[in-house]
């Protein structure tokens, strides 16, 4: 316990007897369960070790599955898995991201409710028969810890292996004798580092829980939050099809169905450069997939053309934007504004959800998904910053832009799937994006 909480506790100055009380019973139990894991496979002095001693000793009064369970639980390393292919309360995929190979079938129920595809867990997988199960001590790693710890036991790895040499004169064995190669393994470094895993979580959780950012909640123009909608009653003798027709003429406008447009921003002002700068954590109201800054939307429905965005200058902006293309088709806007405190204090509607259009769930989600269609085809050929600001199908022709491709895709269908159940975006199917790229084989 002191190997795998010490360090984090310390760095906090919270006791490990305390930690209950600041991350959750629940969690520090699974942090009690993955450093018990952890003692389970350690060998002492005189090369004895708890689960052979109780196998022997108690062993008899033990059923052969329990028996098989701690077997696999002595040898079992902890490694960083990445889930896919998840059968609701069966099973999912799990790549170890440390050792390499095939994706292993682990069959699990409850976790199988939780896990979202691409997320990335610490766990031991225990070979029982023909079946892969976990143990008891998992963690969920957000996916920038992941990536540290990852380089880390990497990099402890390299060392290793960099000092083989002289930990083979220590011992008294020549560099390539096979017990030097055992001890330098990949499996061997895992079972020395599973206390890395509970300090890196614990160490996130922590900071989390007593070091929270200061979060400021503005636009990326650095403007305060204020919601507002403007809305344009037409003009006697004016049809959807006449503003259609206005938005047209305007470049800025992103139009994702007959209903809707997105009003995109065009590269990033002095105003956000400082924006920035602004000391403490920057929420910023919102980017497409593609970075692009979505300054508004609009959202055209039988009667009236509606505008919403998040600041005054926007509103004002946007306004005048408007004015341009449909003066004369509408008649003065009806404008509402909302501070982020009263959204916040808005009670939540208990009816069903339905669209501001009065479409009925499911064409509301065949709606959305006929837009992202549109919208990741157009993409397949535009620049994308976290691409390197290559085109996704350019990057498919190299080894480096497909790792590229990969790591986006993943990300995207990760953050997807953590919508609320119901939501459109989470059962968005993105399996077409990837053949379409030519990589489908690559989605494991």
């Amino acid at each position: 316990m002191e190997k795998h909480l010490r360090p984090a506790c310390s760095k906090w100055d919270v006791e490990i007897d305390e930690l209950s009380s600041v991350i959750g019973d629940d969690w520090f139990m699974n942090l009690w369960g993955c450093a018990f894991e952890d003692f389970l496979t350690r060998e002492f002095a005189d090369n004895r070790n708890i689960v052979d001693d109780y196998l022997k000793r108690r062993g008899w009064k033990e059923s052969a599955t329990n028996k098989a369970y701690m077997a696999a639980l002595r040898s079992s390393v902890m490694s960083l898995y990445e889930v896919s292919d998840i059968i609701l309360g069966e099973s999912f995929l799990a790549r170890d991201l440390i050792r390499g190979g095939d994706p292993i079938r682990i069959s699990e129920k409850s976790a199988t409710r939780s896990l979202h595809s691409w997320d990335r867990i610490g766990a031991r997988v225990l070979r029982l028969g023909s079946k892969a199960v976990m143990g008891g001590g998992v963690l969920l790693f957000d996916r920038d810890v992941a990536e540290d710890l990852l380089e880390s036991i990497r990099r402890a790895g390299r060392t290793a292996r960099e000092k083989s040499a002289e930990f083979a004169r220590q011992i008294g064995r020549e560099v390539n004798d096979p017990i030097i190669a055992k001890t330098l393994s990949d499996g061997e470094i895992l079972r020395l580092a599973a206390p890395m895993f509970t300090l890196f979580w614990l160490a996130d959780a922590l900071k989390a829980t007593l070091e929270p950012p200061a979060l400021t909640i503005q636009n990326s123009d650095g403007d305060e939050l204020l919601f507002s909608t403007a809305h344009y009653p037409f003009e006697p003798g004016t049809s959807g099809d006449d503003i259609r027709s206005a938005l047209r003429k305007l470049p800025e406008l992103r139009q994702e169905n007959d209903h809707f447009w997105n009003w995109l921003g065009r590269g990033q002002s002095d105003r956000e450069k400082s924006a920035s700068n602004i000391s403490g954590s920057v929420q910023t109201f919102s980017t497409l997939d593609d970075g692009s800054i979505v300054l508004g939307t609009l959202e055209l429905t039988e009667k009236e053309l509606t505008l919403e965005v998040n600041s005054q200058r926007r509103a004002e902006h946007g306004r005048a934007l408007l004015q341009q293309v449909i003066g004369g088709l509408v008649r003065e806007p009806l404008v509402e504004t909302q501070t982020l405190e009263h959204v916040m204090q808005s009670k939540p509607s208990k009816a069903r959800r339905t669209s501001s259009l009065g479409l009925s769930p499911e064409e509301e989600r065949k709606i959305i998904h006929a837009s992202l269609d549109q919208r990741y085809t157009k993409m397949l050929n535009e620049s994308v910053p976290v691409l390197g600001n290559i085109k996704p199908l350019e990057a498919a022709k190299t080894t480096d832009g497909r790792e590229k491709l990969v790591a986006w895709l993943k990300y995207l269908e990760n953050q997807s799937a953590k919508h609320t159940l119901g939501d459109p975006m989470a059962n968005y199917d993105f399996a077409w994006l990837w053949a379409k790229l030519g990589i489908a084989d690559l989605r494991r």
